[in-house]
C-alpha cells in the first residue's frame, strides 16, 4: 500500500512565558481525502484551544543505545503531563521473534523480507497514527525505529528498486511522515564497557558491527528537517534527560530545570568555493525556495517555503507576529499546506522582497548534524556567493571547534548578525550593513575555523508538517530560521 494514503501532519502548539507547562492546545493530523480508513481532513486556519497535539517521534540508533529505556522514560514523563502515549513496537524484532533468521535466507529472500518489513511498518504505524488522530487528549506516538532504518540494511540499488516498484518516494517516507528523529548512539561507540547482547535475545552484533550499523542508521535519516543525535559523552542518565528535553523543546513544552537543557542555534559564514562533492561525507541535497507575502501589518511577517528533492515537494506557510513592547510575546504560526494552496497564496507575493533560492546540503560530521545553505543566483547580489552553515550543539566552545567540518573554511559565527537573516537578505532595497557577494559592506575579517559558543541540538523546533506557536526567548523555528522567518 502506498504511503501516500498515510495521514499528513498539520497542527500547532503553544507555550507560555511564565515557566509553567502549557495547556492543551491546537494540533491535529490532516488526513488525505483519498483514504477510506481515516477521519476526514480537518482544516486549521485558526487557533482552537479545544484541539489537541499529536506528535510523531522516531526513536532510533544502533544496538544497545538506550532506546528501550528511553522509550519508557519518555512515556512516563508525558503520561505524567496528562498525555496519551502510543508506542509502536519495533517491527523487525517482532518478526525475528517469530523464528525468522537472516542466515537462513539467500540474498533474494533477504531483499524480499526487507520490502515486506517496510510494508508491515507502514501498516502498523497507520494503526497508531489513526488512533492518535482520534484521541481526545494530547498524544505522543513513539516509533521504535522508523521506515528509513530499514535502508541501513540494504544497498542503494535495492532501495531505489523498492521505491519504484511500490510508488514510494523518500521525501514522503523520511521527511513528511514524522515530526522528529532522535538517534541514540550505540554504547559500542564511547561507552564500550556497557555494551552487551544479554538484554535483547535478537541482538547478536559485536562491537565493530554495532558501530557500523549505528553509522548506517544515522546516515539513513540525513535529510529529515529535525534530527537530534545524542552521543555518549555524558553519563547515561544525562543522555536520556537530553532526549526528553529535545522532545519537549521541539513541541514547545517548558521543562525548566528538570531537564537542564539550554538551546541556541549556531550559524556560521563559510567562504567559497566549496570543495568537491567527493570531499564531503555522504549527504542529501534539497532545493529550497522562499517567498515573503504581502502583510497589512508591519509587525507581521508571512512566508511560503517549498522544499524538495527529485521533483517531490513539501509546502509550508509561516506567520510571525511581533510586538515592540517590553516583555511582550512573540508568536509564530506554522502549517503545512497543499500544492494547490501554495500556488494560490503565491499570488500574494511581496514585490519588496526577492524570491530566495538555495540548495541545502544535509550531512553528518563527528556525530553532529549540519545543514549547509548554498544561496543561488536570483537577481539578488547580496545572496550571490553566500554560504551559511548551521548546527545545534551541546558541546563546549573548545569541543565544538574540533567538530566543525575541516574541509570547510569557516569565516566566523554570524548567529546574531541581523544582516544574515533571510528576511533581510530578501529585501530589494538594501538595508544598512547589507551583504554583497556573500559579505557585509563593512566586513574585513580573516577566515577562521571553529569560532563558536556552547549551545544545544535540542532547540525548540517543531516539524515542518506542523503549525505551532513560539513564545518569548525561545526560537521555536525551522533550522533555516533565526531572527526572522526564513
Amino acid at each position: 500500500m502506498s504511503p501516500d494514503e498515510e495521514p499528513e501532519v498539520n497542527g500547532h502548539t503553544t507555550t507560555t512565558t511564565n515557566g509553567s507547562l502549557p495547556p492543551p492546545v491546537a494540533n491535529e493530523y490532516q488526513l488525505k481525502r483519498n483514504s477510506t480508513t481515516v477521519p476526514p481532513v480537518m482544516q486549521l486556519d485558526t487557533l482552537n484551544p479545544n484541539e489537541h497535539i499529536v506528535y510523531r517521534l522516531v526513536l532510533t540508533g544502533g544496538p544497545c543505545s538506550g532506546k528501550t529505556t528511553g522509550q519508557a522514560r519518555l512515556s512516563t514523563f508525558f503520561e505524567n503531563l496528562g498525555w496519551k502515549v502510543y508506542r509502536v513496537p519495533e517491527t523487525a524484532t517482532t518478526l525475528f521473534s517469530g523464528g525468522i533468521r537472516f542466515p537462513d535466507m539467500n540474498q533474494e529472500q533477504q531483499d524480499k523480507f526487507q520490502e515486506n518489513l517496510i510494508k508491515v511498518m507502514i501498516a502498523m504505524e497507520r494503526t497508531f497514527f489513526t488512533l492518535a488522530s482520534g484521541c481526545e487528549q494530547n498524544c505522543l506516538v513513539i516509533c521504535d525505529r522508523g521506515i528509513m532504518d530499514a535502508t541501513a540494511y540494504m544497498s542503494k540499488e535495492i532501495w531505489d528498486k523498492f521505491l519504484k516498484t511500490n510508488g514510494w518516494n523518500a521525501v514522503e517516507l523520511r521527511d513528511n511522515r514524522y515530526n522528529q528523529i532522535i538517534h541514540l548512539v550505540t554504547s559500542a561507540d564511547g561507552a564500550e564497557e556497557y555494551y552487551n547482547c544479554e538484554d535483547n535475545p535478537c541482538r547478536t552484533e559485536g562491537i565493530d558491527l554495532a558501530r557500523e550499523l549505528d553509522r548506517r542508521t544515522m546516515q539513513a535519516w540525513v535529510g529529515h528537517p529535525y534530527i537530534d543525535v545524542l552521543d555518549n559523552t555524558t553519563d547515561f542518565d544525562t543522555k536520556i534527560r537530553k532526549m526528553i528535553a529535545s522532545v519537549c523543546r521541539r513541541i514547545g513544552i517548558e521543562a525548566n530545570d528538570r531537564l537542564n537543557s539550554s538551546s541556541k542555534k549556531l550559524k556560521f559564514l563559510v567562504k567559497g568555493p566549496l570543495p568537491l562533492d567527493t570531499v564531503f561525507p555522504s549527504f542529501q541535497d534539497f532545493d529550497v525556495v522562499h517567498d515573503y507575502l504581502v502583510s497589512s501589518n508591519f509587525k507581521v511577517q508571512s512566508r511560503l517555503r517549498k522544499r524538495g528533492q527529485n521533483g517531490n515537494w513539501s509546502y509550508q506557510h509561516t506567520v510571525r507576529r511581533s510586538d515592540d513592547r517590553p516583555n511582550s510575546q512573540q508568536v509564530e504560526l506554522r502549517r503545512q499546506i497543499s500544492h494547490r494552496d501554495y500556488v494560490t497564496m503565491l499570488a500574494q507575493r511581496d514585490d519588496a522582497h526577492h524570491t530566495i533560492y538555495k540548495k541545502r546540503r544535509c550531512f553528518l560530521w563527528q556525530q553532529t548534524y549540519f545543514q549547509l545553505d548554498i544561496y543561488q543566483m536570483s537577481g539578488n547580489s547580496r545572496c550571490s556567493g553566500l554560504i551559511l552553515l548551521e548546527l545545534y550543539s551541546t558541546h563546549s566552545l573548545d569541543e565544538l571547534k574540533s567538530k566543525l567540518p575541516p574541509f570547510l573554511t569557516i569565516v566566523r559565527e554570524v548567529t546574531d548578525e541581523k544582516e544574515y537573516s533571510m528576511y533581510q537578505l530578501s529585501l530589494k532595497n538594501e538595508p544598512n550593513g547589507s551583504i554583497t557577494n556573500g559579505k557585509t559592506n563593512n566586513e574585513n575579517k580573516s577566515p577562521i575555523r571553529g569560532n563558536s559558543r556552547s549551545s544545544s541540538m535540542v532547540n525548540g523546533n517543531f516539524y515542518s508538517n506542523s503549525t505551532f506557536i513560539s513564545v518569548n526567548g525561545h526560537s521555536f523555528v525551522d533550522p533555516i530560521d533565526d531572527k526572522d522567518i526564513e
